[in-house]
């Protein structure tokens, strides 16, 4: 992509505005994966109370452990497509990096088996025998929403009324049926959201080895996954928008912050897609090879 001639070359102002805005994208990210742990902190204070395994912990963490390990994915990807010349992706080099992306692809798939389990636990509740003010001095929560919880008092024991649940894969946490049913949907929200990154990747990675193979037939291929990929950016967008009307605000930018992030990889692989239309070369088939 640094193209003098077209005036989005090294130097140029439409390249530095580029740059500091992926950048900045990419800052934005980093950051988000704090705010992740900061709430799912705040969630496992309120709904868990002994000793967590390790895949409560992925379930717990699902967030935090999804968005460290695309931002390390991404930061790699642009170590290989703009930082490291080409000539010193070999040897060693290589061989970490590729070894850091097969860790970070274990956790992303982790994250969503644990999105998967969270979307799970919400399913499995059993009809509250007593009423919820019986429960106080025990120490439960209220579930007010998706990963909210408040704890259970006097005040909103009282609100609730006599049609409370009490959510079995949870410790120690009731919930009305209206705040568990838009609980469930944000649940499975995650977990369709999380599917459909981990296929963009896929397709993406197609993509591109198409592109590089010698035997491939990209002309006819490439349609049909354009037209993939315009599905699951489409999937993506609506569970961005759905975050932004019945989630929270950091669903919401996050998934938003994700699909910008993304333009610029599609960038990168639209240029690497013009070299090759231009030059008829079969270069080696990686998505994070490509020096843009």
């Amino acid at each position: 992509m640094n193209d003098v001639s077209t005036g989005f070359g090294p130097g140029s102002l439409p390249y530095r505005v580029f740059t500091w805005v992926k950048y900045l994208t990419y800052l934005a990210l980093s950051v988000n994966i704090v705010l992740f742990l900061q709430e799912e902190l705040a969630t496992v204070a309120a709904s868990f109370r002994g000793e967590i395994d390790l895949m409560g912990l992925i379930q717990r963490f699902s967030a935090t452990l999804d968005t460290a390990a695309w931002v390390l994915l991404l930061l790699l990807f642009e170590l290989e497509t703009a930082v490291i010349p080409d000539d010193r992706l070999m040897g060693p080099t290589r061989w970490v990096i590729h070894g850091v992306r097969l860790l970070c692809g274990a956790a992303i798939c982790a994250a969503f088996v644990g999105y998967w389990g969270e979307w799970s636990a919400l399913l499995e509740v059993t009809p509250l025998s007593q009423s919820a003010c019986a429960l106080l001095g025990q120490d439960w929560s209220l579930l007010v929403g998706f990963d909210e919880f408040t704890a259970l008092n006097s005040d909103n024991c009282a609100a609730i009324g006599g049609s409370v649940l009490q959510l079995d894969g949870l410790d120690r946490v009731v919930a009305t049926p209206e705040a568990l049913t838009g609980a469930r949907y944000l649940a499975l929200t995650d977990v369709i959201n999380a599917g459909a990154w981990i296929l963009v990747v896929v397709v993406l990675e197609v993509e591109v080895r198409l592109l590089g193979s010698e035997h491939a037939l990209p002309g006819r291929l490439k349609p049909v996954l354009n037209s993939i990929k315009f599905l699951l950016y489409a999937v993506l967008a609506l569970a961005a928008i759905y975050w932004g009307i019945d989630g929270n605000f950091l669903d919401f930018w996050d998934a938003a912050l994700w699909l910008f992030a993304f333009v610029f990889i599609e960038m990168n692989v639209f240029e690497w897609q013009r070299e090759l239309s231009g030059s008829g070369e079969a270069p080696n088939a990686d998505l994070a090879g490509h020096e843009a």
